[in-house]
């Protein structure tokens, strides 16, 4: 998502989706597909299924688009052999950037992204020098009219949430990645439904951009990233000010 603004990706799944919406819905209907073709269509027994089919109720997805992609990925039919990726990028001014896809060629989307990276002020990092400013954690995003912030937190934390962050805007819940689905089910329970829940790379570090034009690089970058079919998801440090 572009920005660090947990409410920037908030937009990405609500506000911004109508411009892109059949893209969006493309690129989950293929990780469903692809979910349901490495590991059944039971989302009880699918944790890559869980959290696709979470991220799709939270874009709004129509429930026969999911319902065809579960089809697609368990009916059989040609066999296409898909392999996760993750790229580790820096961005213009210093951002970093983890960009996470699945390709049915390797070689194909490698030289794309190089391509697309070296137009536009990115750079292929050293292995580990760009992961190692996020961690890997639950997230939890409701808006302040969603829910009401005590009974949130209780119920949150309760569940084993590590933290609760409130805002002008609403409220964010940070998880261990193994206590994510108990948080967010005990969230749920309470009638509340999250604009954002999933387990996704959080910045540890980040770089502030005051400067507009430094933040029109960053977000050119990451929306051609967003655009290309292979891209699942993009995670970055940017921190507008």
């Amino acid at each position: 998502m572009a920005g660090h603004s947990k409410w920037a990706k908030v937009k990405h799944f609500k506000g911004g989706i109508d411009a892109k919406r059949a893209k969006i819905f493309a690129k989950l209907s293929k990780e469903i597909t692809i979910a349901a073709k490495m590991a059944g269509g039971d989302p009880d027994m699918n944790p890559r299924l869980r959290m696709a089919l979470l991220r799709s109720r939270a874009a709004n997805m129509p429930a026969e688009n999911i319902d065809r992609a579960i089809k697609r990925g368990t009916g059989g039919g040609e066999a296409v052999n898909y392999e996760d990726l993750t790229y580790e990028v820096y961005g213009p001014h210093g951002v970093a950037i983890l960009v996470e896809l699945s390709t049915d060629n390797r070689n194909r989307t490698a030289a794309e992204i190089r391509s697309l990276l070296t137009k536009n002020g990115g750079t292929i990092a050293t292995a580990g020098s760009v992961s190692r400013l996020f961690q890997r954690k639950g997230q939890i995003i409701v808006p302040r009219e969603g829910a009401n912030e005590d009974q949130l937190m209780e119920a949150a934390l309760e569940a084993g949430a590590e933290d609760f962050r409130a805002d002008e805007q609403g409220f964010e819940i940070l998880t261990d990645p193994g206590h994510f689905e108990s948080v967010n089910k005990a969230v749920e329970a309470k009638g509340v439904k999250p604009a954002v829940a999933e387990v996704a790379w959080i910045p540890t570090l980040t770089v502030p951009l005051a400067d507009p034009r430094a933040v029109a690089d960053v977000t050119r970058l990451i929306d051609l990233l967003e655009d290309h079919d292979d891209v699942k998801e993009i995670h970055s440090n940017e921190e507008a000010t």
